[in-house]
C-alpha cells in the first residue's frame, strides 16, 4: 500500500469520510430567519439567501449554481471543493447570528424606559368632533335612508339613549331604511378636518338588538366625488361592535384632511339590521379659501387646570391650592372607598376649621356615579377660581368667602371614577364606572325615608306623633347585613358633623336641573309628580342654577337623549322625571336641615379635556349664585333666657310649611324661605315656645330672627331652671340608630 500514489487512493476514501461538512451546515437557517426571512424548512432558500449576501454588493455571486447543489451528499471531489469553500463562508454568518442575539437582548429592556403613568388613558391625538356633546348639530348629520324620523341621522351620536316605553317616539340611534352594503352616515365637519379615527356602538333600545359588525370610511370635499379609506392599496374594512354598548374606536390608517365623512356599513348583526351611534375623531384646520375667521369657541378667562385628573393628580392639585391660599383654606377627608381611597373635601372659608355663629356652611357634591366627570373637574377648577380671584381682592369672591363656610367633595365615588378614567372620555361608555367597586349605585343607597314620612302622613300622626324632619334612619337599615356602602356610610356621617343649610349633587348625561322629592309617593308609579312642603324654594333654587347656566339658556339647545326639558325651564321635579328610591337629595332634606338639588350638567358623561374650558364657562356663574342662594330666607339664634347660651336642637317651625329644622350646636339656625311675611315659632325639650314675625325682602339678604326661650315649670316642680334636659324622644331614637350604623362600618 505504500507504493499506490495517493491520486489513485482519494476516491477510495472521499466516501469512508465522516459527513461533518453538512451537520456544519444547518446553523445558518436560523440565522437566516433571525435576519428576517422566512421561516422555511427548504434548505435551498436560506443558502441562496447566505450566499447573495456573501457577495459583494452590486455584483452577483461568482457560481450561482453552488447553492442549490449544497444539499447533495457524495457528488464526487468537484463538488467536495466548494462544499468546503460554503461552510467556511456559512462559520462567518454564524458570528452575525451571535451579534444578533445581543440585540434582542437589548431589546427586551426597552419596557423599562416609559415614564408615563399606566393608569393614564390613551387619548387619540385629535379630539371629537362632537357628535355626543351636541357641538356637531343636527344640520350636520345625513344618511342615505332612516326607518323614521326618531332613528333618523340626527340620532346618531354616540352614547345617546333611548325613550323608556313603549311607543316612544325618539330610539338610541341611527337606523337605515333598508339593509345593503350602499348605506351610509355622514357627518359634515364644516371645514378642512384631518380625519383620525371613528367610534362606533350599536343600537340603544330595550326592544331590539341591533349594530354593525365592520363597516368602510370614505371622505369627500364637496359630497360628490368620495374616497375611500385605503390600507395600502385596498380599500379597508373596519372591525364594528359585538354588542349594542361597548365603544369600539377604530383608528384610520393614514389621517385623511377633507370636509365631509362618511360611514359605510358593509356586514350587521344577523339577526338584527343597520343601525349604530358614532363619533368621529378629527383636528380642524384653517381653510385657505375662506376669508372669514372660522368660528370659535372664546376662549375662557380664568387660567384653570383644564384637564382630567385622576386620583393622585387631584390630591396634587388640591395641596396646591392649599398651600396657595393657607389661610383661607383646608382639606380633610370624610372617610374611604371601599378600595381604600380617601374621599377629600376641600373647606373654604375664611376661618377654616371652625363653625362660626351665624354662618352658614355649603357643599358641593361631584362624582356619586364615576362615570360622570365634569362635575369633578367643576369643582377642581372652583377651588383654583376662588383662591385666586379672592388673592386678586375679587369682592364678590371676598364676600362669599368670608360669610359662608364652604365645602366641595369632588369625588364621592372614586374607585368607579379610575374604572371609567382607565378607558377614557369616549371609551368608557354611558355606564362603566357609574357604581361602587361593590357594583352599588349610591343614588339609590340611602335610607328611604320618604315611606315613613307618607305612611304617618295618612294616619295623621304628622307633626304630633311622628316628626316631619330629623326622621331618624330605619332600623333595617342599620343591620350588619345591610347592603350600604362605605362611601355612602361617610357621607352620613358627615351630614352629622356641619350643619349644611345647602346643597347640590353634580351629575352628568343630561341638561336639567332636578328638586325633590325624587321618589314617587305611589310606589308603583315610574312618574308622578311629588312635591316637598318647601316645593316653591325647591323651585326657585333649581331655576337659579338654570337660568344661569349658558348651555341650559341657549335657544339653540337641542334635548340630549328623548326629553325636552325646554318646556319646563329645564327644571323638574325629580319623581315627575324618573323615581329614584333611596336617593341623597330626599335623605338630606328629610334627615339633616339641608336642601339639596341635583343638577344634571352636560348630555356628554365624560367630556373630552379639549371641551373642560367651554364647560366651565358654561357653568362658572351658575356655581357662584347658587352659592349665594344659601344667604336667602331667615337666620338667627336660640338663646336660652336665663343664660344667654346657645339652645342646640331648638325646633324651628314656620306657620303653613309641613317641614321643621333644628339649631345647631352653638343654638344658631339658617331656614331658606322666598320673600314673604311670615309666623315663626321657636320651641325646645323644657322651654316655653316663643313665636314672632319675620319678613323676607327680595335682596338676597338673610333677614334677622332671633329667639329667647325661658324655662318651663317641671311636673312637681314649680321652680324654673335646672340641669340640661334629655334631648327629645325623636332625635334620641335618631342618635341611637346612627350610632348603630357606625358601629356596623366595614373596614375597607
Amino acid at each position: 500500500m505504500a507504493g499506490v500514489p495517493l491520486a489513485l487512493l482519494l476516491p477510495l476514501l472521499l466516501p469512508l469520510l465522516p459527513p461533518v461538512p453538512p451537520a456544519r451546515a444547518a446553523p445558518p437557517r436560523p440565522g437566516a430567519t433571525a435576519m428576517g426571512a422566512p421561516g422555511g424548512t427548504a434548505p435551498g432558500p436560506p443558502n441562496s439567501t447566505v450566499a447573495a449576501t456573501a457577495a459583494p454588493p452590486n455584483t452577483a455571486p461568482s457560481n450561482p449554481a453552488a447553492p442549490e447543489r449544497l444539499p447533495e451528499r457524495g457528488a464526487g471531489t468537484t463538488a467536495a471543493a466548494p462544499r468546503r469553500k460554503l461552510v467556511r463562508v456559512k462559520v462567518v454568518r454564524k458570528k452575525v447570528v451571535k451579534k444578533k442575539v445581543l440585540k434582542k437582548k437589548v431589546l427586551k429592556k426597552r419596557p423599562k424606559a416609559p415614564t408615563k403613568d399606566p393608569a393614564a388613558p390613551q387619548e387619540p391625538s385629535c379630539p371629537p368632533l362632537g357628535l355626543e356633546s351636541l357641538r356637531v348639530q343636527d344640520s350636520q348629520l345625513r344618511a342615505s335612508s332612516h326607518k323614521r324620523y326618531g332613528l333618523g341621522a340626527h340620532r346618531g351620536r354616540l352614547n345617546i339613549q333611548s325613550g323608556l316605553y313603549d311607543g316612544d317616539f325618539y330610539d338610541g340611534g341611527w337606523c337605515a331604511g333598508q339593509e345593503d352594503a350602499g348605506q351610509w352616515l355622514e357627518v359634515d365637519a364644516r371645514g378642512p378636518t384631518n380625519f383620525t379615527g371613528v367610534i362606533t356602538q350599536g343600537l340603544n333600545s330595550i326592544w331590539t338588538y341591533d349594530w354593525v359588525t365592520s363597516y368602510k370610511v370614505q371622505v369627500s370635499n364637496d359630497t360628490y366625488t368620495w374616497h375611500p379609506c385605503r390600507n395600502g392599496t385596498e380599500e379597508a374594512v373596519f372591525p364594528g361592535n359585538k354588542d349594542p354598548e361597548t365603544p369600539v374606536l377604530n383608528l384610520l390608517p393614514q389621517p385623511v384632511v377633507a370636509r365631509y365623512l362618511r360611514i359605510n356599513p358593509q356586514s350587521w348583526f344577523p339577526n338584527g339590521t343597520i343601525c349604530l351611534r358614532a363619533e368621529v375623531l378629527g383636528c380642524p384646520l384653517p381653510d385657505p379659501n375662506n376669508i372669514y375667521a372660522q368660528h370659535r369657541q372664546p376662549l375662557p378667562t380664568s387660567k384653570l387646570d383644564f384637564r382630567h385628573h385622576n386620583y393622585k393628580e387631584m390630591r396634587k392639585l388640591m395641596k396646591r391650592v392649599s398651600d396657595e391660599c393657607p389661610d383661607i383654606t383646608r382639606v380633610y377627608s370624610i372617610g374611604k372607598s371601599y378600595l381604600g381611597l380617601k374621599m377629600y373635601v376641600m373647606e373654604i372659608s375664611d376661618n377654616p376649621g371652625q363653625h362660626e355663629v351665624g354662618e352658614p356652611e355649603f357643599r358641593y357634591v361631584a362624582g356619586m356615579h364615576g362615570n360622570e366627570v365634569l362635575g369633578r373637574e367643576l369643582l377642581l377648577n372652583l377651588m383654583e377660581y376662588l383662591c385666586r380671584e379672592f388673592r386678586a381682592g375679587n369682592p364678590r369672591v371676598v364676600q362669599l368667602v368670608t360669610e359662608t363656610r364652604i365645602h366641595l367633595l369632588p369625588s364621592m365615588n372614586p374607585d368607579g371614577y379610575e374604572t371609567a378614567y382607565k378607558l377614557g372620555s369616549e371609551l368608557s361608555g354611558w355606564a362603566m364606572g357609574r357604581w361602587t367597586y361593590e357594583g352599588i349605585d349610591l343614588n339609590h343607597n340611602f335610607a328611604d325615608l320618604n315611606t315613613a314620612l307618607w305612611d304617618a302622613e295618612d294616619n295623621d300622626l304628622v307633626p304630633h306623633d311622628f316628626p316631619n324632619h330629623y326622621i331618624p334612619i330605619p332600623e333595617y337599615y342599620t343591620f350588619a347585613n345591610a347592603t350600604v356602602a362605605p362611601e355612602t356610610r361617610a357621607v352620613i356621617d358627615w351630614m352629622q358633623r356641619y350643619p349644611f343649610v345647602l346643597s347640590a349633587n353634580l351629575h352628568g348625561g343630561e341638561l336639567v336641573v332636578t328638586y325633590p322629592f325624587d321618589m314617587t309617593r305611589t310606589y308603583w308609579k315610574a312618574q308622578e309628580l311629588t312635591p316637598t312642603a318647601d316645593d316653591g324654594v325647591f323651585r326657585w333654587l333649581a331655576t337659579v342654577y338654570a337660568t344661569s347656566n349658558l348651555a341650559m339658556a341657549s335657544e339653540e339647545r337641542r334635548l340630549c337623549h328623548y326629553d325636552d326639558f325646554t318646556r319646563f325651564g329645564n327644571i323638574i321635579n325629580g319623581a315627575n322625571w324618573h323615581t329614584v328610591p333611596g336617593s341623597m337629595n330626599d335623605f338630606s332634606y328629610l334627615h339633616t336641615n339641608c336642601f339639596e338639588i341635583t343638577v344634571e350638567l352636560s348630555c356628554d358623561k365624560f367630556p373630552h379635556a379639549s371641551e373642560l374650558p367651554a364647560e366651565w364657562e358654561n357653568n362658572r356663574e351658575s356655581l357662584l349664585l347658587y352659592m349665594e342662594q344659601v344667604h336667602r330666607g331667615i337666620k338667627g339664634v336660640v338663646r336660652d333666657g336665663d343664660t344667654g347660651e346657645g339652645i342646640a336642637n331648638a325646633i324651628i317651625s314656620v306657620d303653613g310649611i309641613n317641614h321643621d329644622i333644628r339649631t345647631a350646636l352653638d343654638g344658631d339656625y339658617w331656614r331658606l324661605l322666598n320673600p314673604g311675611e311670615y309666623e315663626v315659632k321657636a320651641r325646645a325639650e323644657g322651654y316655653e315656645a316663643a313665636t314672632q314675625p319675620c319678613r323676607v325682602p327680595f335682596e338676597n339678604v338673610p333677614t334677622p330672627c332671633s329667639f329667647r326661650l325661658h324655662r318651663a315649670p317641671r311636673p312637681g316642680n314649680p321652680r324654673q331652671g335646672g340641669g340640661r334636659l334629655p334631648p327629645d324622644p325623636p332625635l334620641r331614637l335618631q342618635r341611637q340608630r346612627l350610632r348603630r350604623l357606625r358601629a356596623h362600618r366595614r373596614a375597607p
